[in-house]
């Protein structure tokens, strides 16, 4: 059950009908799309695209499943496998994504790559923390460039004061990046190799739903 939980949880990128990217879904909904025919599955062998749907995608993974198990995740049915595609493009839907990155706590920390900018450690989520370097209380806004990732030592001793105020140097300065930080970290895994091609970082900004 675990592997099964873990294969459905992949993340599949989505492209609209004229193939821009549009939002990162997990696998359990790409199928949902899928067996609802609102989209169908991109596969990219370079220089070769091709398009299936979910009886195609069935018969491929048969395919895959004898000869090149190895190299795919599966989803075990009762009476056959799939393999969990990368890619899946809408059929109907043409809106273009969003061109800014939300400002969120997951995409702060992503960006920081959950690492401190005081003391250069790395924590899990549960133990880190927002900090605003001009407090709200001195006027700080909720902003990218006022806001990082900290831990709760740090974000202690630094208290209501700034950085320079509490004798405290960054590791990094905070910018506002240009696509979404979770998607840049997934594009350094061959796993999501097949995602480049539909996301140019000077341009498109993918919108992270789960």
């Amino acid at each position: 059950m675990t592997a099964i939980a873990t294969a459905l949880d992949s993340h599949v990128l989505v492209l609209n009908k004229h193939y821009a990217a549009i939002r990162v879904v997990s696998a359990r909904r790409a199928f949902s799309m899928l067996l609802r025919r609102i989209a169908e599955i991109v596969t990219v062998d370079e220089p070769e695209w091709a398009t299936y749907d979910f009886e195609s995608w069935r018969e491929i993974s048969q395919l895959r499943a004898a000869y090149e198990r190895e190299r795919h995740e599966f989803v075990h049915c009762v009476r056959f496998e799939l393999v969990v595609p990368r890619i899946v493009r809408l059929l109907t839907y043409d809106r273009l994504p969003r061109r800014d990155v939300r400002l969120t706590r997951r995409n702060i920390f992503a960006r920081d790559r959950n690492r401190c900018q005081y003391c250069g450690k790395r924590f899990p989520t549960s133990e880190l923390s927002l900090d605003h370097l001009v407090p709200r209380s001195q006027g700080g806004r909720m902003e990218w460039t006022n806001l990082v990732c900290c831990c709760v030592r740090c974000n202690v001793r630094k208290g209501g004061r700034t950085p320079a105020q509490a004798g405290m140097r960054l590791i990094v300065e905070p910018v506002q990046p240009r696509q979404s930080p979770i998607v840049t970290i997934r594009l350094n895994s061959a796993k999501y190799a097949s995602w480049r091609q539909f996301l140019d970082a000077a341009y498109w900004n993918v919108e992270l739903r789960d």
